[in-house]
């Protein structure tokens, strides 16, 4: 497996530098956004796709996906039309890039059918099948549902061009599932994966943390009082198990990039270092 980060999580003044940062941290690939904000357009020209490889490729890496997330979802059928063209130009733009992944969110999909839903699957098959024409993938990040209810609406789609990009933070800090029995739940659908950890604050368990926020030291109980509900913490701080997650990731014949994602703490480009390592030392330990 390969390593690499979401440029963003680096929070470096400009694509190069991010880039030149990701090199130096001994990294193999990064992920970057490519949406209304951010420095990459999903309009951009050849020409400016070129410029954008080539500093990426100049300093020893590739992109391991976009990201195509426009905080929306595709639970809206009025936004949809807008947000589904988007996206297709982020697909476009991540082929200039030689790149084959562009990731997002699609919002929470309850286990009952819905007319959101219905909405949703109706958005996600078109991309799908416009993915599927160009040989790449709409990779949607876990997290709000569990595993077994995104699975089974992958599987309605009835196409293959949209697929899984594995987050197990999201889903342990958010959904209360498993890493480690979820992949085997979308082994076959999953492309790319963000390297997070976190833990679930209201699962009536009583965590021994001390987060300094505004200067001051908050607790379990005071981040719940807050109205926290999960908290992201560095690799190896949480509830995700990678020892146990990372062989059976594996396990699904998956061999692609763990991209680490950072994104909060006041010093993330130390927590990322410590990440590196973190991953490096566990792929060496399970011959990965």
């Amino acid at each position: 497996m390969k390593v690499g980060v979401m440029l963003e999580s680096l929070r470096k003044g400009s694509f190069r530098e991010g880039v030149e940062a990701a090199a130096a941290l001994g990294l193999d690939g990064i992920q970057v956004y490519c949406v209304d904000w951010s420095e990459l357009s999903y309009n951009m020209s050849p020409e400016k796709a070129r410029e954008y490889l080539d500093i990426v490729k100049s300093n020893g890496l590739v992109f391991s996906a976009l990201c195509g997330d426009f905080a929306t979802g595709f639970l809206d059928g009025e936004k949809n039309p807008e947000i589904v063209d988007k996206s297709k130009r982020v697909l476009e733009a991540a082929k200039m890039l030689e790149c084959d992944v562009v990731t997002t969110h699609i919002g929470t999909l309850t286990v009952e059918e819905t007319k959101k839903k219905e909405v949703a699957r109706k958005a996600l098959r078109e991309l799908a099948l416009f993915a599927d024409s160009m040989g790449s993938a709409f990779a949607v990040e876990t997290g709000p549902e569990m595993a077994t209810t995104l699975c089974d609406f992958l599987d309605s789609l009835g196409a293959g061009g949209v697929r899984v990009n594995f987050d197990p933070a999201n889903l342990v800090m958010v959904a209360g599932d498993r890493p480690e029995t979820a992949v085997k739940t979308l082994g076959k659908y999953i492309v790319h994966t963000h390297a997070k950890d976190g833990i679930k604050l209201n699962d009536g368990s009583k965590r021994d943390i001390n987060i300094v926020i505004g200067g001051e030291a908050k607790d379990h109980d005071a981040l719940l009082g807050m109205g926290e509900t999960y908290l992201e913490l560095p690799l190896g701080e949480g509830d995700v198990n990678f020892d146990t997650y990372l062989p059976a990731l594996a396990s699904t014949g998956f061999d692609g990039f763990l991209t680490i994602e950072r994104e909060v703490g006041a010093n993330p480009e130390a927590d990322i270092r410590m990440a590196v390592q973190f991953l490096r030392e566990k792929l060496s330990l399970y011959d990965l």
